[in-house]
């Protein structure tokens, strides 16, 4: 890097020097363990859970069923269904039993074979489309219904404008269960402290949401528990329920033998038991010109929950707002329901039902181009969103820089398209190799919108000797949240990084800042921080002013000084707070900041659904061997815009990440479920990119400050996970003139002559 964006990170030398402290890392005297009880069954009743004979084995302390828990077994941030524990049903192959708590792990992993289940086996639902019928079976009687949610788009009259459209295309799509891969899996111990307080240490990424797991397990109050911020080991959206829901059992665990306990996943239980990405299965038709102008979509969309609710109506509803991709579609009907079955729970992963819609509506454009005879570009900026352009739930979108014709053109640009498309082997080549080149294009709503109430904090405490403590309700999921907010209150304040020490928060010190997803860290975080910063800069040319010989509005804050009107006058940070000491004023500041509103109607899928955006565009080289099938990349380039770059590696580092990530997505990543079962629960059969899979990377970022950013920063941590897939996809077309509409893509080696 550059002497003007050096790499750097806080949290860098105690993880690459290894003594930074996760979550197993720590011990505490007298610390018991806990282990969790699967059943073999997928759905059925439960009738009894006998716990004797574990209870007799060596070490064993005790075995908890949900007839134990003081609270409520059920939880949900939207519905309130989840068991943490099940007592009735058995509702997916990963739901938990019971948790055997003993003196050492190995002695509670011996005792789980011991807990037998009596259960009345029960056919399981395990086809979404299925489960929508009426008649079928109940996976939550209580329900009434196994559609979870129902989100629609109404713009215009779709049905009228398809009949005055030149051409219609209608095409299926379906994606695939994707599993998070994180390195550390879900981890927790939960201290009974003399107070009455449960402490609890996580690898989690929302504090605020495992301490109403907690508490509702528990049956206490949010004051009881204090969720305190470990070092995680990577998440991309996946330790959020059932994280939470590991904590929960441990708290149980620690309340009920009122002694510390930990309970620590292996990798096959990470990975029968935690939410995946959603399945999708999308039925699309979409209506155009001859000009090549897109008239008129509809839309049908049925993913699969699995068992419990999850966050899938928020996840959904992301879709729904984002269902024909950053286009300006008149005509609009779009339904996307999300639905109850017996397979895997699924929840928020990394893009958050954006790749599932954009690996069709990318394709979809690509083969209307070829239907009009014009170019995918030329397609594109025909149909795009462009300044002052209108979404398609009723959006005007003219509070920010739309950006999507530069992410265009400079992705474009530095791939060579335009002079590399030519080569294009479109299944035709004198050798094995077929050459193709691809690429999509995205918007994306930042934060989370019309999803919930969307506001952060932050507090910056300065001491008499010019040291900073510095807050956010922002949790550090290992992207380098901490890092960004430093960055923020040292430019704010025009003092050193080196000044300011980020204080790792707990529940119980600041306020519920909400979760750190949609890619709302540095945006909400980093707004808190800047408005912090800025309440305090006023303090404190408030009080600083006349020794300044200046008005408070004169007052400047740069190069670790305070100066007055002119730079006659200054004084150096340390002195200005001792100074402030011998006022007896505190140099302390609490800000927020409160997402600008947003707007929805739920029955037309109307409104102003996030207060800004960002836009990217992906493309990649590859080659098809047209004998194996296998797909060789070449080369990838993204561009995005992430308002103001705080910390230019870490946004470097997110783009190669995600593009990553998408890879995965596009050709290997895929959860083997037979009849409710995980086929392949560790990473010896579930296949991730590997390090020789990915070629040379590109990232060029785009910087439009948003104005309502109070930092000017926006995000990248979702947008560059979810364009490779369709990019990719129609590369491989373009390779070998074929299309691919399930993910992952496979490719049939070539016999008899034909197209692979």
């Amino acid at each position: 890097m550059n002497e003007k964006n050096p790499a750097w990170r806080n949290d860098a030398a105690p993880k690459v020097t290894g003594r930074a402290r996760y979550t197993d890392d720590l011990k505490f005297h007298n610390m018991l363990h806990a282990v969790p009880v699967y059943t073999d069954y997928v759905h059925a009743r439960i009738m009894e859970v006998d716990a004797s004979a574990a209870m007799k084995q060596p070490g064993v302390v005790t075995v908890i069923t949900a007839g134990d828990v003081p609270g409520s077994v059920t939880f949900g941030q939207i519905i309130r269904d989840y068991r943490m524990l099940a007592g009735d049903k058995v509702r997916f192959n990963g739901d938990v039993v019971a948790v055997v708590v003993a003196e050492t792990r190995d002695q509670a992993v011996a005792a789980v074979k011991l807990v037998s289940v009596k259960a009345e086996e029960m056919t399981p639902l395990l086809d979404p489309e299925e489960a929508m019928k009426p008649g079928a079976i109940l996976v939550h009687e209580l329900h009434g219904s196994n559609i979870v949610n129902h989100h629609k788009v109404r713009r215009g009259d779709a049905d009228k404008a398809f009949k005055a459209c030149d051409h219609v295309i209608e095409q299926e799509f379906r994606t695939q269960f994707v599993e998070h891969a994180y390195l550390e899996p879900e981890t927790a111990v939960a201290v009974p402290r003399p107070d009455g307080v449960t402490e609890i240490y996580a690898s989690m990424q929302h504090p605020f949401s495992t301490r109403r797991f907690v508490a509702t397990l528990l049956g206490v109050s949010l004051a009881d528990v204090e969720v305190r911020t470990v070092p995680m080991g990577g998440g991309f959206g996946g330790k959020d329920d059932t994280a939470s829901v590991v904590a929960a059992r441990a708290a149980l665990a620690a309340k009920i033998t009122g002694r510390p306990v930990k309970m620590t996943y292996d990798r096959e239980w990470s990975v029968r038991e935690s939410y995946k990405r959603h399945p999708y299965r999308i039925s699309y038709k979409m209506g155009f010109s001859n000009q090549g102008r897109m008239e008129a979509c509809q839309i049908r969309v049925v993913a699969d929950a699995g068992a419990y609710c999850s966050v899938t109506p928020w996840v959904t509803w992301r879709s729904t707002v984002q269902c024909c991709g950053p286009y300006d579609v008149p005509n609009v009907h779009c339904d996307v329901y999300g639905v109850y079955t017996n397979n895997v729970v699924t929840g928020a992963m990394r893009g958050f039902g954006s790749p599932q819609m954009n690996f069709a509506v990318e394709q979809l454009v690509e083969m209307a181009a070829e239907r009009c005879g014009m170019s995918p570009t030329e397609f594109r900026k025909r149909n795009m969103l462009r300044q002052g352009s209108v979404t398609v739930t009723g959006q005007k979108l003219d509070g920010h820089t739309v950006s999507l014709e530069q992410a265009l053109d400079s992705t474009l640009a530095a791939a060579g398209y335009h002079e590399k498309y030519g080569r294009c082997s479109f299944g035709k080549a004198e050798g094995d190799e077929l050459y193709g080149i691809g690429y999509a294009i995205s918007y994306r709503g930042m934060s989370l919108g019309a999803e919930g109430m969307d506001f952060n904090s932050a507090v910056i405490n300065v001491q008499f000797d010019g040291s900073i403590l510095l807050e956010a309700a922002v949790h550090e999921n290992g992207q380098g949240a901490e890092s960004a907010m430093i960055l923020i209150c040292s430019d704010e304040l025009g003092v050193p990084k080196e000044r300011i020490r980020y204080r790792m928060p707990s529940t119980a010190n600041i306020p519920d800042g909400g979760t750190t997803v949609a890619s709302r860290g540095t945006i909400m975080g980093g707004g808190a921080v800047a408005n912090a910063a800025r309440s305090l800069k006023s303090k404190l040319a408030e009080r600083l002013a006349p020794k300044l010989d200046c008005a408070p509005g004169d007052v400047r804050f740069k190069d670790g000084h305070i100066w007055g009107k002119d730079d006659a006058r200054r004084m150096a940070w340390p002195e200005a707070m001792n100074q402030l000491f011998l006022m007896q004023e505190y140099p302390y500041s609490f800000g927020t900041f409160k997402a600008p509103q947003v707007t929805w109607d739920e029955r037309t899928g109307q409104g102003n659904a996030y207060f800004t955006w960002v836009y990217g565009c992906q493309a990649v080289e590859l080659t098809v061997n047209s004998k194996t099938g296998r797909v060789k990349l070449l080369n990838m380039v993204a561009s995005h815009e992430a308002g103001k770059a705080v910390n230019r590696p870490m946004v470097l580092g997110q783009f190669y990440g995600g593009m990553a990530m998408g890879a995965g997505y596009a050709m290997f990543e895929d959860v083997g479920i037979e009849q409710g079962k995980i086929l392949n629960v560790n990473f010896d059969q579930y296949r991730i990119p590997h390090s020789t899979d990915l070629p040379e990377m590109t990232a060029i970022i785009i910087e439009n400050h948003d104005p309502a950013s109070p930092s000017g920063a926006k995000g990248v941590g979702e947008p560059t996970n979810e364009l490779m897939a369709p990019a990719i996809a129609n590369a491989v077309y373009n390779a070998t003139g074929v299309r691919r509409f399930r993910l992952p893509i496979r490719i049939e080696p070539r016999s008899g002559g034909g197209r692979p």
